[in-house]
């Protein structure tokens, strides 16, 4: 069992947790990622870690309130406990050797995921310019932190109603246009936006690395659920990735393949709302 310590409301459909997991805090590195039962009854799912504290021995989860599974973890709270928890998986991000100046860019909830590739750059000496998009000022998450581990932070939304009008990519070209030479960067966020992204940079041969987090099962490379095509050849984010090489992702594929499951995952919100309203 993992208690929780502390919960906290990012946005409305956005829930920050700390769970006590000691052994995941001493070694979870940026990158990595966890995956949860919130009961027996539970299906398995993957969160990417976005902070640890290895002296306090806690994790800190930051999730979408998206389908059955996350509506259970989010009617936890404070003092009550998840059942499983099972990590670090995955590999760790790898910065390319000698890079000097990074761009880290966030799309949506994705912003949880790369907040801690910023965090590690910037400890690390790198100038970490960062670019976080949201549809709306009321969905904006991790401000503070970005702009505390970063040289620059540029906030887009796409009504224009906080920061700056417009998507990540108009940002990331603006800046590619204005003489800024990027060595890496590292795109996090909805598949579409990733996508894009790497359309910007690959003319100008900037490296560009992505976080992938397609259906997953076992976190082992067993279930063969995650596999995704990058350069031509399957392979299992689970164990290969989560982070690869986004000028060689078959994304198309991607969005195909995650979207199988759409309808099932509505008709299980469906019923754990109706369940959660005869609760009350």
């Amino acid at each position: 069992m993992y208690r929780i310590v502390r919960k906290k409301v990012l946005n409305p459909t956005v829930t920050l947790m700390e769970v006590e997991a000691p052994f995941i805090a001493k070694k979870v590195q940026p990158g990595q990622f966890i995956i949860f039962r919130v009961d027996e009854f539970g299906e398995r799912v993957p969160l990417t870690v976005a902070d640890s504290d290895p002296e306090k021995g806690t994790i800190t989860l930051i999730f979408q309130i998206v389908g059955a599974s996350t509506m259970k973890l989010n009617a936890l709270q404070e003092g009550e406990s998840i059942l499983d928890l099972v990590g670090p998986l995955g590999v760790a991000t790898e910065i390319p050797e000698g890079a000097k100046r990074v761009c880290v860019i966030g799309g949506g909830v994705g912003c949880a995921i790369a907040y801690p590739q910023a965090k590690k750059c910037f400890a690390d000496g790198l100038t970490v310019d960062v670019i976080a998009g949201f549809r709306n000022k009321d969905i904006v998450i991790l401000e503070d932190e970005f702009r505390a581990h970063s040289h620059e932070l540029i906030v887009c939304t796409d009504d224009g109603s906080y920061g700056q009008k417009g998507f990540v990519t108009n940002a990331l070209q603006e800046r590619i246009d204005a003489g800024i030479q990027y060595d890496c960067v590292i795109a996090i966020g909805p598949t579409p936006m990733m996508k894009f992204v790497c359309q910007v940079t690959k003319p100008y041969g900037i490296k560009t690395i992505v976080s992938l987090n397609p259906i997953m099962v076992d976190g082992t490379g067993m279930c063969g659920g995650c596999r995704v095509t990058v350069g031509g050849q399957v392979k299992y984010a689970c164990v290969d990735g989560p982070d690869f090489d986004g000028h060689e992702v078959d994304f198309d594929e991607l969005m195909r393949r995650s979207g199988i499951f759409r309808e099932r995952e509505a008709d299980c919100r469906m019923m754990m709302q109706a369940r959660q309203k005869e609760g009350e």
